[in-house]
């Protein structure tokens, strides 16, 4: 396992301290658990852009698409 350092000063060191004690985690797991968060997060952002631009490129080749009331009207 890599191992990498991180200097926290002022505003984010001292928030970080009491959402870790809430947490009942220390500051270093509580990073760590935020950091797998903000990746996972950041991960399935990626992947909603790219379907988005696959189904646009999709409307552009000439996809079938749907007035919204027709939409509505099935769904009903």
């Amino acid at each position: 396992m890599a191992a990498t350092s991180i200097k926290l000063l002022g505003d984010p060191k001292s928030r970080i301290a009491p959402l870790s004690e809430a947490a009942g985690l220390s500051p270093h797991a509580w990073m760590l658990h935020a950091l797998a968060v903000e990746a996972d997060r950041a991960g399935r952002k990626g992947a909603f852009v790219a379907e988005g631009r696959a189904r646009l490129k999709e409307l552009r080749g000439g996809a079938p698409t749907y007035a919204a009331d027709d939409a509505f009207d099935y769904l009903s």
